[in-house]
């Protein structure tokens, strides 16, 4: 019988949950790395017991986790912080690269450019679709790194910065790259996204990469609103069957592009606000989407304190709200961009987390949710794994 897992990065350390296909009793195991922000926690598609996770601490730096039982022990085992202190009381390890373990510390120059590149964490680890000893990590400050080694060396894809880099500037919460999507279709095609940068593609594995951000309006952000770069996008998503189809929840504006990036166009339609973080696709309807909208980029929360997932059945523009089994008044949490996933089971299950320290689950595809953990530190990302 199929079951899944789902892997919650927090504040304060990881989670997983794991329930069978009804998706109706779940167990919970964690914290694993008590006390360390867990920004993103994810599984390798090819192989269900490898899973990554970006651990990060002001104090001790940075650390890329793995495990291969699936959550059970990482490498390294038994890592906690003190493990990583030297006899001066001060953090061990310093270095002018992120490795499979070990405190990074904050440096410059990745590649020793002009440019005064200063990395400070991990937000998003994407494990490769076909190898399992692949798996790409987007920084702040904005960059990607490629491990082919599971994880224990990794290499920067440094080419990202000749698309306009010096022109790039933060977000509100930083500059970094925290959306990277894989093409299953096309091996060398990759996706990312930075705020407040924009959208970036390559089509040959990293080695060229340019702007996709035409039809993006940016007027209150940018003095150009036309800007081919310096566009804050939030996140990007797209159906395996449809790669060339991408979903956007940008700053401001729902976009879709029909052409891998080349051009977008707006459709928020009918949504209350258009501001938010997080948009998914159904796993097996590509013109259903998911959207959870915020008030605004000041209020970050549910508008009139009502927690509503919004649903697209037509690829955007007509939109309708989920509230079964969701808090309806005082309610001012609010939903990261990495905080929904989709599993693969034939009723497709939505999933979010909530700063508040809630995750919800819908095994119906968004109709009626349940509260699967109540009382979690707050969640930064929330991936899951189906298992066959």
């Amino acid at each position: 019988m199929s079951s899944v897992r789902v892997l919650v990065g927090t504040k304060k350390g990881a989670f997983i949950l794991t329930a069978d296909g009804q998706r109706r009793n779940w167990q919970i195991t964690g914290p694993h790395f008590a006390g360390w922000e867990i920004y993103h926690l994810k599984g390798s598609p090819v192989d269900p017991n490898r899973l990554f996770a970006s651990q990060s601490s002001g104090w001790f730096g940075q650390i890329i986790q793995r495990s291969d039982d699936g959550g059970k022990t990482w490498n390294p085992p038994g890592t906690k912080p003190e493990d990583l202190m030297g006899p001066d009381g001060m953090p061990n390890g310093k270095s002018n690269d992120f490795r499979y373990a070990g405190e990074v510390g904050t440096h410059k120059f990745y590649d020793g450019s002009q440019h005064p590149w200063e990395f400070k964490r991990i937000w998003h680890v994407e494990p490769s679709l076909t190898d399992p000893d692949t798996v790409y990590a987007g920084a702040e400050d904005a960059a990607i790194f490629q491990s082919t080694d599971g994880g224990k060396s990794w290499k920067e894809l440094s080419a990202l910065r000749s698309a306009k880099g010096h022109l790039w500037q933060p977000g509100a919460g930083g500059m970094a790259v925290h959306t990277i999507i894989l093409d299953p279709k096309n091996p060398g095609r990759i996706y990312i996204a930075i705020s407040a940068a924009g959208a970036f593609r390559t089509d040959d594995g990293g080695q060229t990469w340019k702007p996709i951000n035409r039809g993006l309006k940016s007027q209150y952000e940018l003095p150009d609103p036309d800007a081919e770069v310096g566009h804050c996008v939030h996140r990007i998503a797209l159906h395996p069957s449809r790669p060339d189809v991408l979903y956007m929840q940008k700053h401001w504006d729902i976009m879709r592009s029909d052409n891998a990036g080349d051009q977008w166009s707006e459709v928020s339609g009918n949504l209350p606000t258009d501001f938010g973080f997080p948009i998914d696709v159904h796993a097996h309807e590509p013109e259903t989407i998911y959207v959870v909208p915020i008030t605004s980029d000041s209020l970050h929360y549910p508008p009139d304190g009502k927690l509503r997932v919004y649903r697209s059945k037509s690829g955007g523009n007509d939109w309708e709200p989920l509230t079964k089994g969701l808090p309806q008044q005082d309610c001012y949490v609010n939903v990261l961009r990495d905080a929904m996933a989709v599993d693969q089971l034939d009723d497709c299950g939505v999933y979010f987390g909530t700063t508040g320290g809630q995750v919800y689950c819908s095994s119906d595809g968004g109709n009626t949710w349940q509260t699967i953990a109540s009382h979690l530190p707050p969640v930064l990302s929330v991936e899951v794994q189906t298992l066959r």
